[in-house]
């Protein structure tokens, strides 16, 4: 088997921490146990671009024990973990091509090492492996019957190939199943996003000015999260209905001009390129940290940043100080780069047993019914959705309740008024 990984005599400790999360990933597990006997995924050969964390390793076994062939890249160069990476492909037989901290060649190489496979279904995480294997072309995309996206960035630039009618096969889009990003975007992120930055720092956030940039739902699990350690916390948003909901929940919500001045830690999470620049740099205030947790490091420009400093040195690792001309000391978090995955762990293996089991099942549903799909972005079925809360909800021990005969006939009459 093929792999290029850091250092194959790191799997003990992978192994360790792939069984330690599969305490917490009770649907997928369950799953797992039963695709072991029915094989629902024999022979069919998979291309993954995802974080290499030991949750993803527990969904590359579940795929696995289906009957699946799986190859994995990592979907960001600092989200490795290597010994995660060494544990699949010496314990569990996963092609795996990721290095923590790989450079921008090597990630892509890895990428082509994942698509010599020859997939017929791709599960990525950003889009990089779809938008290459479509640069690509020709053979390469010919046996693909479709794939699954597991972020809000990811969907955007699928939807964008889409409408464009440059995807070539059907995509599920995991990130919007409502099990998925009110869950994974809102708690997953919002843990995770503060435990990289106190990794990294070590502040204390009570008292401190944190400046939330974007208030989906990334962002609102942030503000909440922070606002409950004691931080006060600013929104900056481009949309008046969130900006709206954003002051209605209790923050405050400014310009980023405004809020440049004020912060004293900023979380960028909006997808987009630039949102924190030369001019807001110029006005920040001594001390200042900047972080993102939106999936590509475009957020924060680094470029600007650099331009405007006379000295740049690392303080701490992934900590890299930038002093400014006029003497003020700005503090850039893991390159710019997600900071709840290079600083930290990412999302608890909880909120990720509900993505995962996503992925999973939607991954069957493809194999399933693509032949009756169209080149478009596809949600996930709401049969699988609300199956997986399900799951999950039966794992917790917790019951709900169910309509009664004439509740149902209830909703689905007109003639009963007042």
């Amino acid at each position: 088997m093929d792999f290029h990984i850091k250092d194959i005599g790191l799997a003990p400790a992978g192994k360790k921490k792939i069984e330690w999360v599969c305490r917490e990933m009770s649907v997928l597990s369950g799953i797992a146990s039963e695709w072991k006997k029915s094989k629902p995924l024999q022979g069919l050969r998979i291309a993954a671009c995802l974080h290499v964390t030991s949750e993803t390793a527990f969904l590359m076994t579940t795929l696995k024990e289906g009957g699946a062939e799986v190859a994995l890249c990592a979907s960001n160069p600092l989200s490795t973990q290597d010994e995660i990476a060494a544990s699949l492909v010496e314990d569990f037989g996963v092609a795996v091509y990721a290095i923590c901290g790989e450079d921008r060649e090597t990630y892509y190489q890895h990428i082509e090492k994942v698509l010599e496979s020859k997939p017929q279904v791709t599960m990525d995480d950003g889009a990089d492996l779809v938008s290459t294997l479509h640069q690509k072309g020709g053979l390469w995309l010919s046996g693909v019957m479709g794939g699954t996206e597991e972020t809000t960035t990811g969907v955007i630039r699928l939807k964008s190939m889409a409408k464009a009618g440059k995807l070539r096969y059907p995509v599920i889009a995991v990130n919007d199943a409502n099990t998925k990003h009110l869950f994974d975007n809102r708690y997953g992120t919002g843990q995770s996003t503060l435990e990289g930055i106190l990794r990294a720092t070590h502040i204390l956030l009570c008292g401190k000015k944190m400046v939330v940039v974007g208030y989906g739902w990334c962002g609102r699990g942030i503000a909440l999260r922070a606002r409950g350690m004691g931080a006060r916390v600013g929104v900056v948003e481009i949309d008046p209905v969130k900006a709206l909901e954003a002051l209605m929940d209790g923050y405050e919500v400014m310009s980023m001009t405004e809020a440049a001045s004020w912060g004293d830690v900023f979380i960028t999470v909006t997808g987009n390129i630039a949102v924190i620049r030369k001019e807001h740099f110029q006005n920040m205030n001594d001390g200042v940290i900047l972080s993102n947790s939106g999936h590509f490091n475009v957020e924060i420009d680094r470029d600007d940043l650099e331009q405007i400093s006379v000295n740049r040195r690392e303080v701490r690792p992934l900590v890299e100080e930038y002093t400014l001309a006029n003497g003020r000391r700005l503090y850039l978090l893991a390159e710019g780069r997600l900071v709840n995955l290079a600083c930290a762990e990412g999302h608890p293996p909880t909120v990720m047993d509900m993505s995962f089991a996503n992925q999973a099942l939607s991954v069957k549903y493809l194999k399933e019914r693509a032949d009756s799909l169209q080149n478009q972005v596809y949600k996930v079925p709401d049969e699988i959705d609300i199956n997986v809360a399900r799951l999950k909800l039966a794992s917790l021990s917790i019951r709900i309740e169910e309509l009664t005969p004439r509740q149902q006939k209830y909703l689905a009459s007109w003639e009963e008024g007042t």
